[in-house]
């Protein structure tokens, strides 16, 4: 069976596992069924901008096409450095976007993924911002009304803890499961200056993610499809937007998002 299309960050659900779907084309293929299946993945040669959809040269910041990096709000700076928002101060590529995106409740998180981690994400994508990152499981720190204010908020606390997530350790199972979540919170809480404290968040759950992955391979190594355009090999689990094949090798789904690829189910 074979699927055409360009690649795409996988949708996720959370649910034990989580379900994972990836769309290609006008087809979603529900990726847990998958695992242990013989896959077959070529890349073309063409990638198409996320955005607009024309055919490009290069892929930057995970899709766009050079034009939509500069002009897309998707694509803006804050996105990834949520403490540049400026939406609060009616300044952005596009308003209403920012509206929709940037001026409405944010949480700051704690997460373990390959390690204690501290993150920034819009109250509507949190689950899924906890999966893509690969996290074990989570907790909520802050709920502030803005991007910028949870920006500043997670500045602040990358002094005191990472903000990074090391794939390799993440994806090989080695986190320390041993963190007491509730505890950091706590402590980190207690740090931050009295005009972030107020936006506290009294919700102590911890959320716990279980990924579809059948086994870890002793050895890993990331896939690059400019250096290696066809992938083929057993499935053996999904985290992250990490695809896990039996022969240690990971394709990170995200980072090839435009890729234009075939994808062919072998058995």
């Amino acid at each position: 069976m074979k699927f055409s299309g360009n690649l795409i960050k996988m949708r996720s659900e959370y649910t034990n596992p989580v379900t994972y779907f990836l769309k290609l084309g006008d087809s979603e293929l529900k990726m847990n069924e998958l695992l242990g299946k013989l896959l077959l993945l070529k890349y073309t040669g063409i990638i198409h901008c996320i955005q607009c959809g024309k055919r490009t040269s290069k892929s930057y910041s995970q899709g766009y096409c050079y034009n939509c990096m500069l002009t897309a709000p998707q694509a803006d700076e804050s996105v990834v450095r949520p403490e540049l928002s400026k939406a609060q101060f009616g300044i952005a590529r596009d308003m209403e976007w920012s509206k929709e995106n940037d001026l409405i409740d944010h949480f700051v998180y704690l997460s373990v993924t390959s390690g204690l981690k501290v993150g920034v994400t819009r109250s509507h994508q949190l689950f899924t911002r906890w999966i893509d990152q690969g996290a074990a499981q989570a907790i909520k720190l802050s709920c502030t009304p803005n991007r910028h204010i949870a920006g500043i908020t997670e500045v602040f606390l990358k002094k005191y803890v990472a903000d990074k997530t090391n794939w390799l350790k993440m994806l090989s199972g080695d986190t320390t499961h041993q963190i007491n979540l509730i505890d950091e919170k706590a402590r980190l809480l207690a740090l931050l200056p009295s005009e972030l404290q107020q936006y506290s968040e009294r919700d102590n759950t911890i959320y716990p993610i279980f990924y579809p992955v059948q086994s870890i391979p002793d050895s890993l190594y990331q896939i690059s499809l400019e250096q290696n355009a066809e992938i083929s090999g057993r499935l053996v689990g999904i985290r992250g937007q990490y695809l896990i094949f039996d022969d240690g090798g990971v394709l990170n789904i995200r980072k090839y998002s435009g890729y234009f690829v075939d994808f062919s189910i072998m058995d």
